[in-house]
């Protein structure tokens, strides 16, 4: 039986709310982000690009959309 297509297709990337694991600060990361992202308080590398999906450093509190 064939997939149906949807009307709408939701996209496979989201945001993720990160918190820092030195300072406990919390940022919004795009998951497929094509960067390195840094904290905005201390400056500790949270997610590392890879290509794709980013490598999390700190702790995901959240996904958002």
């Amino acid at each position: 039986m064939p997939k149906l297509r949807e009307a709408i297709p939701k996209p496979r990337s989201n945001f993720i709310k990160v918190r820092c694991p030195d300072c406990g600060h919390e940022n919004v990361v795009f998951d497929r982000a094509s960067r390195n992202v840094s904290c905005s308080v201390c400056g500790a590398v949270i997610a590392e690009a890879t290509g794709g999906k980013v490598l999390l450093r700190g702790e995901v509190v959240e996904r958002l959309g």
